[in-house]
């Protein structure tokens, strides 16, 4: 009784098995068209990006993640048709579960995920570009799905999350051919402001890799306390940090020498400090109210003068004393 109940039971599963063979036959069909597919898309979406201008590795990954879509829309259909019991709306809301899973285990991980498809999409910058987030600046080297590859100009390699470069503030100096770079100074206050403003500017012009157009320009800026404070402006191309170091290197050597030939100071911070207590002669009358220091009624006298006498009184006092010693001794 028990071997014919269980010899029905596997009747049962041998005919639910053969009956399951047609749709499991048809998924496999479909799911390895869907595999031809996914290798045709990802194919097309990397030509399309690099008719973009993006770099191979960038296109590569935005086939693999377009690839990598179509593989999974198209496990959904199979499994859908081979197990006609599941519909593909439950399918969608156990990847849903499953999803939001992994999405709470996973948070920076895809949040780095996300923002790296964003930057290959928008594309705010390129391999090449040199740029500045944070504390950080260099070249980028590559453009990952988590991070971004950025080779310091001392030759380190840093990798930044994307989520950070898509979030916070970036510079991006080589975004435009033309860079801006300026250079404080400052001459004497007996200077004339025209002729230094035309000596800065002929020196820059001079200067190699200073461009002529946008010409060079030399600003007033304020009144400094050394004298007054100018700012020498000029342009360059390509704006690449090793030119930009290299240009502002000979534009203020130029600038200085051309300064220093024509007679203009260029002159530092000084500061003069007054001791109140001073009682020099040259500290002038203190009869009169000068510089916060009390007002006197005797004339001041040299330092020297005064140690000198209180010296003397010392020794005179010494003198004194011996003397009194030698008058009160009986022999």
């Amino acid at each position: 009784m028990i071997f014919s109940e269980a010899l029905g039971r596997l009747e049962g599963l041998g005919r639910s098995a053969a009956a399951l063979v047609p749709g499991l036959v048809i998924a496999l069909v479909l799911f390895g068209v869907g595999l031809l597919v996914a290798r045709g898309v990802r194919a097309a979406v990397r030509r399309a990006a690099e008719l973009r201008e993006a770099s191979p590795g960038s296109a590569a990954v935005l086939g693999r993640i377009a690839g990598g879509m179509t593989i999974l829309v198209s496990f959904l259909v199979a499994a859908s048709v081979a197990f006609p019991s599941v519909s593909a709306a439950d399918l969608f809301n156990l990847l849903g579960i499953g999803g939001v899973a992994i999405g709470f285990a996973f948070r920076d991980v895809l949040q780095n995920l996300l923002a790296g498809i964003l930057i290959l999409l928008t594309r705010p910058f390129v391999i090449g570009d040199q740029i500045r987030a944070g504390s950080h600046e260099g070249t980028v080297e590559d453009v990952w799905v988590r991070a971004t590859v950025l080779r310091t100009y001392d030759n380190q390699r840093i990798l930044i999350p994307n989520a950070t470069l898509f979030v916070d503030k970036i510079t991006i100096m080589t975004a435009h051919d033309k860079r801006r770079l300026a250079f404080p100074l400052t001459i004497g206050n007996g200077d004339d402001m025209r002729e230094a403003r035309r000596v800065i500017v002929e020196a820059l012009r001079g200067t190699e890799g200073v461009l002529a157009d946008p010409p060079p320009e030399a600003l007033v800026t304020g009144l400094g306390a050394a004298g007054v404070d100018m700012s020498a402006r000029f342009w360059i191309d390509p704006p690449r940090r090793r030119d930009a170091v290299d240009a502002l290197d000979h534009a203020i050597s130029n600038v200085k020498d051309a300064l220093t030939a024509a007679s203009i100071d260029l002159p530092y911070p000084t500061s003069q400090v007054l001791l109140h207590d001073q009682t020099e002669a040259s500290d002038g009358d203190r009869t009169r109210q000068r510089e916060g220091w009390p007002a006197g009624k005797s004339p001041p006298r040299a330092r020297w003068e005064v140690l000198r006498e209180a010296r003397a009184d010392l020794e005179r006092g010494k003198r004194e004393g011996r003397d009194s010693e030698r008058k009160g001794d009986p022999a």
